[in-house]
């Protein structure tokens, strides 16, 4: 299930970044108008689940290195 869940992560992660790059060139050339607010907040999501999946994927060495060590010491 691990491998699975982290091979989705991975790709979620990384197929994320290509609208978010987008919305965030938008916000910045289409700042002051409606368009730009609207995008704002959809890019606001967007920043949430990139927060969350990124800091998976950064923690997930530590965390498989922790895991391996309390099975090497049982």
């Amino acid at each position: 299930m691990n491998k699975f869940l982290n091979k989705w992560f991975r790709k979620l992660h990384r197929w994320l970044v290509l609208p978010f790059i987008a919305l965030l060139l938008t916000v910045i050339f289409a700042r002051g108008t409606t368009l730009g607010d609207t995008v704002q907040r959809i890019q606001a999501a967007f920043m949430i689940i990139m927060a969350i999946t990124g800091s998976y994927l950064y923690l997930l060495p530590y965390w498989v290195k922790w895991k391996r060590q309390r099975v090497r010491a049982e």
